[in-house]
């Protein structure tokens, strides 16, 4: 099977494909969103796993308006826990540091730890994988990387600081896309993803989360996004959670009468925040995903887990 990632080696899409689709499975490693989206489309990859949102630095907004604009259908997801760490050549020394390049999400995931060293060049790149790969290949003193522990591994740098994102609770969650056309139904699925809009007048989205909230459904996320060529007007984005397929039936039955345009994204398994997503991958490879992932956290983190 062929997975589009965007991102390289040592990336956080590539350790999430490899959770939820097994250590197997080929990877298509794109420097955008956008391409990740295309192979999916052109059929060159067999399916896509592409970022949403960050619980520290919000949405991705430009893939929201990816899946409005492409054929493709929501079949799962998953929620990786992500642990940034200040990666360094062998030997450097924080009085070296000049120059910290990461992913723009990966430097205001860790805002607060950088801030104490206003000294420091901050610089956007377009991987954390690769902005690790790139100091390795070119030994540049004085520059630091802030990357996973896969990408240390990978590439040989030393973990300077480990743990250096705000929140230890830091989770991405990320999309599992396949064709519309080939996607099979998800077998008992409880989270579905809409996009809607309504007309431009007032209380019509109140009349659309009353009729979600009186049909028992959760709306755990709601995300609005500008329509093209019409200025201030907006989509949404919705994501329900449910008991049973019954109560997204009785929903999407009543929603055309609210609403001006309704189109399913999908219906799917909720992914786990724990580390045991529901995936592709057999359970051997999950356990030995859980006990790498759980190797570089904070034992305070692990502690937490274990409560749970």
């Amino acid at each position: 099977m062929q997975v589009a990632i965007q991102g390289f080696q040592g990336s956080f899409h590539e350790v999430a494909a490899r959770q939820y689709f097994g250590d197997q499975v080929g990877l298509g490693y794109c420097a955008t969103f956008g391409e990740v989206v295309g192979q999916a489309t052109d059929g060159r990859a067999d399916a896509a796993l592409m970022a949403m949102e960050n619980s520290l630095a919000g949405s991705i907004l430009p893939n929201y308006l990816l899946l409005e604009r492409h054929p493709l259908t929501i079949t799962g997801e998953i929620y990786l826990p992500i642990h940034q760490h200040l990666l360094v050549l062998p030997g450097t020394q924080l009085a070296d540091i000049r120059a910290v390049h990461s992913h723009p999400m990966a430097l205001r995931q860790c805002g607060d730890y950088l801030g104490q060293h206003p000294g420091w060049q901050l610089v956007e790149t377009e991987d954390t994988g690769l902005s690790a790969q790139l100091l390795a290949e070119r030994q540049t003193p004085g520059v630091a990387v802030i990357a996973g522990a896969q990408a240390a591994e990978a590439f040989g740098l030393e973990i300077l600081a480990p743990a250096i994102n705000d929140d230890p609770h830091n989770y991405t969650r990320f999309l599992v896309l396949k064709r519309a056309a080939e996607a099979a139904p998800v077998a008992q699925p409880d989270k579905a993803s809409l996009y809607f809009y309504t007309s431009h007048a007032p209380g019509m989205l109140a009349r659309v989360l009353t009729l979600i909230a009186g049909l028992g459904l959760n709306l755990s996320k709601l995300q609005s996004c500008p329509r093209p060529s019409q200025p201030w007007h907006y989509g949404f984005h919705a994501d329900v959670e449910f008991a049973t397929p019954t109560q997204l039936d009785a929903l999407l039955a009543e929603l055309p009468a609210v609403t001006e345009e309704l189109r399913v994204l999908g219906a799917y398994q909720r992914g786990s925040m724990d580390f045991g997503p529901v995936g592709e991958a057999d359970e051997s490879q999950k356990e030995r995903h859980a006990e790498l992932a759980e190797a570089s956290l904070p034992h305070s983190l692990n502690d937490t887990l274990e409560a749970r």
